[in-house]
């Protein structure tokens, strides 16, 4: 299941970063809490507006990000 609809764009808003569901909170930022080691019920407490699904589309989009081909040089 995608979650990446959850992931908006605007560029009056964060700079047109990745934002979620129109909110002032970035993927970035969701993704920097994770990587502190904060764990989803932690962050969904401090943030009573995100859902899960919420967390779980920063994740999608961030390996989306990181899906790319790699080329090589002969």
């Amino acid at each position: 299941m995608s979650y990446l609809n959850r992931i908006t764009f605007d560029p009056e808003q964060c700079g047109g970063r990745p934002c979620i569901r129109g909110f002032r909170l970035r993927v970035k930022d969701v993704l920097d809490l994770l990587g502190a080691g904060m764990t989803e019920p932690e962050i969904l407490k401090d943030y009573p507006f995100l859902e899960p699904e919420d967390i779980r589309a920063c994740l999608q989009f961030a390996a989306a990000q990181v899906d790319h081909a790699i080329l090589q040089a002969a």
